[in-house]
């Protein structure tokens, strides 16, 4: 994936090296059995199409591109930080790189139950397009959601 080592909003591409701060990240932002270790972490950046972007300040995003589609992986906020906007830019930023990397459209599973996640995703023109009964540990529903992504989004736009 074509990615520079830090976005113009300040984030950073994370590699393996970062694997714990995205674990401490996801530990503060997830409860319950939803938090990765950094071993996690590390395996999934070593695989091919991986992208993870880590904001400093409290937030990650992680996605995989695969021809021309991408799904997002997991996108975190740390509790103290959140309400400022954060996960949009990270969402965004990832749609950036993954168009550029010639994905056409981006896929995510979300708690059913999540509303703030769920507001997020439909502000941003996701679409639920299918439905994962007990996708999750404990046996919570997900909704898959999509959206287009343009050539414009490669650059910003």
């Amino acid at each position: 994936m074509n990615v520079t080592a830090t976005s113009p909003a300040g984030l950073v591409r994370a590699g393996a090296a970062h694997a714990a701060a995205l674990a401490a990240i996801h530990a503060a932002a997830f409860a319950g059995p939803h938090r990765w270790s950094p071993d996690e972490f590390a395996a999934l950046l070593c695989q091919p199409g991986v992208l993870a972007l880590l904001d400093p300040a409290g937030g990650l995003v992680l996605a995989r591109v695969a021809a021309d589609e991408a799904e997002v992986l997991t996108l975190a906020v740390a509790p103290p930080v959140r309400r400022a906007g954060r996960a949009r830019g990270l969402l965004c930023a990832a749609e950036q790189a993954a168009a550029g990397a010639g994905a056409t459209t981006m896929f995510l599973e979300v708690a059913a139950d999540n509303a703030p996640a769920r507001a997020l995703y439909g502000a941003a023109g996701y679409r639920q397009v299918g439905a994962r009964p007990g996708y999750y540990p404990g046996g919570g529903d997900a909704l898959v959601l999509a959206r287009r992504l343009s050539p414009a989004a490669a650059a910003g736009g």
